[in-house]
């Protein structure tokens, strides 16, 4: 590894700055990968946070979430040319302040435009004009241009915005891989940024900042979209009494125009949902296309329990849910649908027991005790230590995602099928 190389530009208190960059939300999902890759080609990095609890841990050089291949770069860089803050002031020792703070949205989907605002505040004493401000995470439309007006423009500011397009757990991977857009204010803001950026990316995009805001919702809009169609589908072959997974099969084996096409199962996480309804919002609430795909996914849960109900009395029922993660082989819960999924099982009396292979509560079980106990068993996240679980021939399987291997589920199994394990397309949306 290269010696960090800390930048000779002067701060308005006339020192040098002490860090390359300073990464406010550092030791989140975004923050923490992206320190951790400019760490790892010699930079010197700073991760701001105010999460004591994370701090302990990323200073002992423990990850503190699922990253696959992050372990190995902690324990090489940690307290080396990667360190922790839990002071925002420290950020004015940083040529590059990096924003990973996104919009969230309230209780009737609409932004929360108020929060990046408030933070841009609580920053705002410990920022010069000579450092360069990159926003990360995603924001709605024209945040950028707000962040100007706040921080004042006749000090000509430097913002760039950068957006992140990584698939959670994969980010250093992809960050390696990942073409990067490139967005700003000025000139000089893009130049500065593409030069930081180049030092990690393979190849770098320059867009408009209209262009960049755009990227980042469209494509996580266009994510959701994709998965709705076939969850959509899903329900409309599980109706009709076919095997969703089959069909799909038939759609895509050596058609390339259905290629695209992703499996069943729930779509949820901290980004796809709440950035269509964003994408909503900035187009005054003309987005039939995400509503109708809200409708779809977040009604999945839904279909389910309707279907059980068919064929089960769930007063009488223990199901087994296999998978509270939002996605596979990931250890995030937030926004999953299995947990909506558990409350209206509950509202229908049924017996509930959650288990996942990554994500930590002292309620769950393990799946082994699921699967001995329970009459139903929902795998609602596509774990890939659930694809040789064996089922008993007594048990119903709802397999979502179609990811069992073991033919012993094949009688009882709602969707799905054995021989089709491993049958998927590249060019996939993985969720």
């Amino acid at each position: 590894m290269a010696k960090a190389k800390i930048s000779s530009i002067k701060n308005a208190s006339n020192t040098e700055f002490t860090y390359d960059i300073a990464i406010v939300g550092g030791l989140g999902h975004v923050g923490l990968p992206l320190g951790l890759a400019f760490a790892n080609v010699g930079l010197n990095v700073l991760l701001c946070d105010l999460d004591a609890k994370k701090a302990k841990t990323v200073s002992a050089g423990e990850m503190p979430f699922v990253e696959y291949g992050a372990d190995e770069i902690l324990k090489r860089v940690i307290n080396k040319n990667l360190n922790i803050s839990l002071d925002n002031s420290d950020i004015a020792k940083a040529k590059y302040v990096i924003l990973t703070i996104g919009t969230p949205v309230d209780e009737y989907l609409n932004p929360k435009l108020r929060t990046f605002l408030d933070l841009a505040a609580t920053l705002k004493p410990h920022l010069n004009p000579e450092q360069t401000i990159i926003v990360r995470s995603t924001v709605f439309p024209k945040t950028c241009g707000q962040l100007l007006k706040f921080l004042g423009a006749q000090k000509k500011w430097k913002i760039a915005y950068c957006p992140e397009r990584i698939a959670q757990g994969y980010a250093v991977k992809e960050l390696a891989e990942l073409p990067q857009i490139v967005a700003g204010l000025s000139e000089i803001a893009v130049e500065s940024a593409v030069e930081l950026f180049k030092k990690i990316s393979p190849l770098v995009l320059r867009a408009s900042i209209e262009e960049a805001e755009l990227v980042k919702l469209f494509s996580n809009a266009w994510r959701y979209i994709q998965f709705a169609a076939a969850n959509q589908f899903y329900m409309i072959s599980k109706q009709f009494g076919a095997d969703f997974s089959r069909v799909r099969h038939l759609m895509t084996e050596g058609y390339g125009r259905a290629a695209s096409l992703p499996k069943a199962g729930f779509a949820a996480g901290p980004c796809l949902l709440k950035d269509t309804m964003q994408l909503a919002a900035f187009n005054n609430n003309h987005f039939e296309l995400g509503y109708a795909a809200m409708t779809v996914n977040e009604g999945l849960p839904g279909f389910v329990v309707e279907e059980l109900k068919k064929k089960y009395v769930l007063e009488v029922s223990k199901v087994g849910i296999l998978g509270m993660a939002f996605k596979g082989d990931v250890d995030d819960i937030r926004d999953s649908l299995s947990y909506k999924l558990g409350k209206i099982l509950r509202f229908n009396g049924a017996n509930v027991s959650y288990s996942d292979e990554f994500a930590q509560n002292s309620t769950f079980v393990s799946k082994e005790e699921i699967l001995a106990t329970c009459n139903i068993v929902i795998i609602a996240a596509p774990h890939s230590a659930y694809k040789n679980l064996s089922f008993s021939p007594f048990v119903e399987v709802v397999d979502l995602f179609g990811i069992c291997e073991n033919k012993n589920a094949q009688a009882k199994r709602v969707s799905g099928s054995a021989d089709l394990v491993g049958v998927e397309s590249p060019q996939v949306p993985s969720r």
